[in-house]
């Protein structure tokens, strides 16, 4: 089965475009492993089977990748580590925070840092309310966190000063844009096609409207 997962894994990163090293695959895979063992405990994710996971897990995660600018990340809402653990594995000279207001998922999450020695992730068990780092980040990245309006009002104080909303959704959420439009402007709208995955995807880069100043319709791509 591991060699399975190690193919459909490779084939859909090149589908996507990316270069994984054999030390990235390796990690992406024992990562996997080491969620499908806490996942009985610890509830981490309700897929099971590990062809989806690898699908909705790993290449979903991935997905964005491509497209990701930027050098200091907090992924908000992390649960087992999605989208943070794969993306710190595939950029290693980038900075990810996994923040995760539950103890059992941040001891999970503390785990896959230590055994993947995955230097540049750092781990926050705390509500999103509560941290207050010193510096902003470049981009906070939500997969599923919550609606655009809750995020932006929750985790406006993470970003820097040309920070940017990186938010994984289904469908583009027409009525949650409406909502967040008079402080906040869509720069990007990303569509994803994840391999082996049918449901639709998209990535909305937002920023807000005094980081510069708005010039026209966000690009589709």
């Amino acid at each position: 089965m591991l060699w399975e997962e190690r193919q459909l894994l490779v084939s859909g990163a090149q589908q996507l475009g990316l270069d994984l090293k054999l030390q990235q695959i390796d990690q992406l895979l024992a990562y996997l492993a080491l969620f499908e063992k806490w996942n009985h405990a610890f509830n981490l994710s309700a897929i099971r089977e590990p062809e989806a996971m690898v699908k909705l897990h790993l290449l979903d995660s991935l997905s964005i990748a491509p497209v990701l600018q930027g050098e200091s990340f907090i992924d908000v809402g992390t649960g087992g580590g999605l989208p943070g653990i794969p993306l710190a594995i595939k950029f290693p000279q980038k900075r990810f925070t996994l923040l995760d207001s539950a103890g059992k998922k941040a001891r999970f999450l503390f785990q896959v840092k230590q055994e993947l020695g995955l230097n540049n992730v750092t781990v926050e068990n705390r509500r999103v309310e509560q941290f207050r780092p010193e510096q902003g980040f470049d981009g906070v990245i939500s997969r599923a966190f919550a609606s655009l309006p809750d995020m932006v009002e929750s985790c406006a104080h993470l970003l820097n000063d040309n920070g940017r909303f990186w938010a994984m959704k289904g469908q583009i959420p027409q009525e949650e844009l409406k909502e967040i439009a008079a402080h906040y402007t869509l720069e990007h709208c990303h569509s994803l096609q994840v391999p082996g995955v049918e449901a639709q995807r998209c990535l909305l880069v937002i920023k807000p409207v005094t980081a510069e100043p708005n010039g026209g319709q966000p690009k589709r791509e």
